[in-house]
């Protein structure tokens, strides 16, 4: 089978941000088809989506398994085989394959916090990902997809949907009448936003990019503001009466953290979404003499993805604007070098 694999940087290569080098590229290459284990089934891959996880490594940032190694973890696809003892799934039936699989049997699992599960393992990460023609996975894991939701599209629901509506729903605890900023309107951050919509927040969307801005409006934003600005943050305080009740930072940036932790109101809460390996100066007074809660997010708790997908059947999240481009498996060096420009209006995904 065909698949993109990532074979790890050179001894002492400093990636340049914002344009890939040839050192940086996947390789597409023919790699043995995998064999499903017990309690296992291999699946078709029909999409892949292309996240900023992904560059991460191309960073430098390690994979937890040794390179040589596929990437990809937004994966949707149709059941080409089971493997011994799998039970409630067949051949071609059309499922989801969430981003991270927990152990069950950790502390966090069996508090329903599987998306924090000690030994959990992440497709494109710890094992073999979805730039490939076919996956290997946990049958107890993976999710039918509903009739009526599109196979492509859906592989957004594995990550840059369910990702920021855990954080939305869950860590955030967004409720109808809230206001919101969402900080960061990428591919996560747009569905941020329509997830904060969809609970009843009363949204701000904030980013650079006035294309971004122009969508997370389709997408139930009531008001944007332009980060490239001055004074953004009050510009956010004055839309909301001296502060947002919730602020999301999507982006990883301490500085991008501290302009929402100042748009945040006395007694509100910021949710740190986005991935950064820098610190970042909190100031501690504010955070007590306010009580504003600062809180981190991951993933998606397994219980979620039936709700997501019924709020997705239903109409009330959406799929189709997220997916700017579709682009064959060829082309992925194409995909991770347009998300390092900057240049993508919500997600690309890889094809087959």
């Amino acid at each position: 089978m065909r698949a993109a694999r990532f074979h790890g940087l050179p001894a002492g290569f400093r990636p340049v941000h914002g344009k890939l080098s040839p050192e940086q590229h996947l390789v597409v290459e023919d790699v043995e088809r995998p064999v499903p284990l017990m309690g296992e089934v291999l699946v078709r891959t029909a999409a892949c989506g292309v996240c900023a996880t992904d560059l991460h490594y191309l960073h430098g940032t390690p994979t937890f398994a040794k390179p040589p190694l596929t990437l990809g973890h937004e994966i949707s696809g149709t059941v080409e085989v089971l493997g011994a003892g799998v039970e409630g799934l067949k051949t071609g039936d059309r499922v989801l394959i969430p981003a991270v699989v927990p152990c069950g049997s950790c502390t966090a699992c069996r508090t329903g916090r599987d998306n924090i599960c000690e030994r959990m393992t992440m497709f494109g990460n710890h094992r073999e990902g979805g730039f490939a023609e076919f996956v290997r996975a946990p049958a107890g894991y993976v999710v039918p997809l509903p009739p009526s939701l599109p196979l492509v599209e859906s592989a957004l629901v594995a990550d840059a949907l369910s990702t920021p509506f855990h954080a939305v729903k869950n860590r955030g605890a967004v409720r109808a009448g809230e206001t919101v900023a969402v900080f960061g309107c990428g591919g996560v951050g747009l569905n941020a936003v329509q997830s904060a919509a969809a609970l009843g927040g009363i949204v701000i969307a904030v980013d650079v990019d006035d294309r971004k801005l122009a969508l997370a409006r389709q997408l139930g934003a009531q008001e944007v503001v332009n980060a490239t600005a001055k004074d953004v943050v009050r510009k956010v305080r004055g839309l909301t009466d001296g502060g947002v009740d919730v602020a999301f930072e999507v982006v990883g940036r301490p500085d991008v953290l501290q302009t929402a932790f100042d748009s945040v109101r006395s007694g509100g809460r910021l949710v740190t979404v986005g991935y950064s390996e820098e610190d970042w100066k909190l100031k501690v007074s504010r955070v007590m003499f306010r009580e504003i809660s600062v809180l981190g997010s991951l993933g998606c708790r397994s219980a979620e993805y039936p709700v997501i997908l019924r709020l997705v059947a239903s109409g009330r999240l959406q799929l189709a604007p997220l997916v700017s481009a579709r682009l064959p498996l060829e082309r992925i060096n194409d995909a991770l070098g347009n998300l390092e420009a900057g240049t993508v209006l919500g997600r690309q995904v890889i094809t087959f």
